[in-house]
């Protein structure tokens, strides 16, 4: 009788550490599913379009051959191997400079019209951020205004003060280069 109440207690134990095991891992699965979701909707609510990420190849020259870039203004690969000051600029950057400015973490403002009102009331946010931001017209572009960050580029057809102090929050002070 003995030897059958050892195995009653012995099975309960081993019922019991299945059980405990079993709950762990169901417990272990809803933490990662929880953790996963806020993951993808903190990357969902980013703001700005992402761009496949080009690397980060140094060349030597701006007019060193390297691919093609995936968006104008470029969002991401080959630059050289050092960066446009921080700041207001009145000329344009090459895309060559600029991108090494997004690797370290920058944010690039850029405009594409004659419009001084437009470029004060950018270079007035602009201000608000000693480094890590630049601003600067870019004539090629397609849009008016384009911000754009290692991988993200943003659009927009006048200044909205809200939507570029967002996308600077962001993405400013994000470094990029491969470890």
């Amino acid at each position: 009788m003995a030897k059958q109440e050892r195995k009653g207690r012995n099975g309960a134990r081993h019922g019991r550490r299945r059980w405990t095991l079993g709950a762990g891992v169901a417990a272990a699965v809803v933490v990662a599913l929880i953790v996963g979701w806020f993951a993808y909707r903190a990357q969902a609510d980013l703001p700005g379009q992402k761009f496949a990420d080009l690397g980060n190849l140094h060349v030597q020259t701006g007019g060193d051959p390297h691919e093609p870039y995936n968006s104008t203004p470029p969002t991401s690969g080959p630059h050289l191997p050092y960066i446009a000051p921080w700041g207001i600029h009145t000329r344009p950057i090459p895309n060559e400079l600029q991108v090494h400015n997004l690797e370290d973490g920058g944010v690039v403002i850029q405009y594409n019209c004659a419009c001084p009102d437009v470029a004060e009331k950018l270079a007035t946010i602009v201000r608000k951020y000693p480094t890590q931001v630049v601003l600067a017209p870019y004539p090629t572009m397609p849009s008016r205004i384009a911000l754009t960050a290692w991988t993200r580029l943003e659009t927009l057809d006048g200044v909205d003060e809200a939507r570029i102090e967002r996308f600077i929050r962001a993405y400013r002070g994000i470094d990029h280069h491969a470890r």
